[in-house]
């Protein structure tokens, strides 16, 4: 047990420095130092100031998932990952996982169907390229292919040939081919796919061509 003899905030970093028997021991966020009512003079045990840093640091690793949540949605393995590589582990980022599932910050489904709408929105590309995305984000496999099994690939390609096509219609079917096709292959789509296609964007050119 000791008697807090100070207390010093850090404005910058929002942090309080807590002085007990004259001496430094910890730093809690302000948040947490308020919450606990910490002052000068008041005796903490050993048991407290083991709470009040696990309370610090949940709250420390909270902020930091929600700060990076703030960019866009996240899979749960993009923010364990990203939580590990701002130096916290174990119980503490299992314990903000739970919490950011609870406020339904975190849920790999919807993700997937964000990701997914984005890519065909923004970016078309094939089913075999948006899943291999969201497994290399820790999307489950299972997952993936529920969530992505009406994307109908003849259609993306068409979608995503079509601006490329606008840039390309001036140009003789050989070479209109040869460039396009090159666009969609890089975008994850098959062969039979592509030529299909392309044959269907070469026909339509003249009504994007003016």
């Amino acid at each position: 047990m000791g008697i807090i003899t100070a207390l010093r905030m850090n404005d910058r970093k929002k942090q309080v420095s807590v002085f007990i028997d004259g001496s430094f021991s910890f730093t809690v966020v302000e948040d947490v130092a308020v919450t606990a009512g910490l002052k000068i003079g008041q005796h903490l045990l050993a048991e407290q100031i083991i709470e009040l840093k696990q309370a610090s640091l949940f709250k420390s690793c909270l902020e930091a998932a929600l700060h990076y949540l703030g960019y866009r949605p996240r899979s749960e393995a993009e923010v364990r990952q990203r939580l590990r590589r701002r130096g916290f582990s174990g119980k503490v980022v299992d314990e903000v996982i739970i919490c950011l599932k609870e406020r339904r910050l975190i849920d790999d489904v919807a993700f997937a169907h964000y990701w997914k709408d984005n890519r065909l929105s923004f970016r078309p590309r094939s089913r075999r390229l948006i899943k291999l995305e969201l497994r290399q984000k820790g999307v489950a496999a299972e997952m993936a292919n529920e969530v992505l099994e009406d994307l109908d690939d003849e259609n993306a390609a068409y979608e995503a040939g079509l601006k490329k096509a606008r840039v390309l219609s001036g140009l003789d079917y050989n070479e209109f081919n040869r460039r396009l096709s090159g666009y969609l292959r890089r975008r994850g789509f098959d062969y039979r796919t592509v030529s299909s296609a392309v044959a269907r964007l070469w026909q339509e050119r003249q009504t994007y061509s003016v």
